[in-house]
């Protein structure tokens, strides 16, 4: 029997019921988490970490996803903190801290003094849902990606990446695995592109998918053609192939700053459910 700190302990597979009744008591804002155990039945070897999951009276009550991302699960402030000290008696191991605003800022005011300075923190990103048809006309030139596309492709996303992360992808060696998670996007039918005379105009991704909800990611327009529009029929575009062939409904969470890219998606129809926030190391 695992010693439990906090009523907190590492999940496994027989632990998997559990974990998605959990999820499911907001499907789409745990998306991620919903995803990630469906693919790896919460075996520590696929997760490439660990998710703890903290138990009240027999019941599991909240969740922490700890990988290269750390994610708070259904989590409230006490919940968080509770998960903040079991992560202060191993160290820091993740790049990102990342989900609801609530939690997150327990968790980081319990861990900040020992964790050190972040990259970056970001308090105010407004997540956005999509359950409906978009409501503008979906550009009908967006289509999922090829293997032939890569070579326009891979050096969208890497600006995408640096724009928006501030670091680029490749850095430290990581081109390799930066191409092959575009690669394996590509072949999952995740990868969504619009071509213009040849050129790679606009592109986005579904980051995770689950029974209820798709959350996408890295979406982008070429510098020269922002402000036309792509963006805004691009995403209707995508939020409709997502919505009839991936999952029911369609979210993705934004920058509070980058106001182009909120008027674009509230002009397709999406509307904001809850705020994250994310600290980057």
């Amino acid at each position: 029997m695992l010693t439990m700190r906090q009523g907190i302990r590492p999940l496994g597979p027989a632990d998997l019921d559990a974990f998605l009744e959990l999820t499911a008591t907001d499907p789409v804002v745990n998306v991620f988490a919903d995803y990630r155990a469906r693919t790896t039945s919460l075996e520590p070897r696929w997760l490439g970490g660990e998710v703890w999951g903290r138990w009240v009276g027999g019941d599991l009550v909240a969740a922490c996803h700890v990988g290269a991302n750390l994610v708070p699960i259904a989590a409230n402030e006490e919940d968080a903190r509770a998960f903040a000290e079991r992560a202060l008696t191993r160290g820091r191991s993740v790049s990102t801290l990342v989900g609801p605003t609530a939690p997150v800022r327990a968790f980081w005011d319990t861990v900040a003094a020992s964790w050190g300075r972040p990259r970056e923190q970001r308090w105010v990103q407004p997540h956005l849902v999509l359950t409906g048809p978009p409501v503008v006309e979906p550009d009908p030139l967006v289509r999922r990606s090829t293997r032939a596309d890569f070579d326009e492709l891979y050096p969208a996303c890497v600006a995408m990446y640096t724009e928006e992360v501030g670091v680029s992808p490749e850095i430290g060696g990581g081109g390799e695995l930066y191409r092959a998670r575009v690669l394996q996007l590509i072949s999952r039918g995740w990868s969504f592109v619009r071509f213009e005379h040849g050129r790679l105009v606009f592109k986005a991704e579904v980051a995770c998918a689950s029974p209820y909800a798709a959350q996408i990611q890295g979406v982008y327009v070429v510098p020269d053609l922002r402000g036309q529009g792509l963006a805004t029929r691009g995403m209707a575009a995508v939020a409709e192939i997502v919505r009839r062939e991936i999952a029911p409904a369609v979210s993705l969470y934004v920058n509070e700053w980058n106001t182009p890219a909120r008027a674009a998606y509230e002009r397709v129809g999406f509307r904001q459910t809850a705020t994250f926030a994310t600290v980057m190391f």
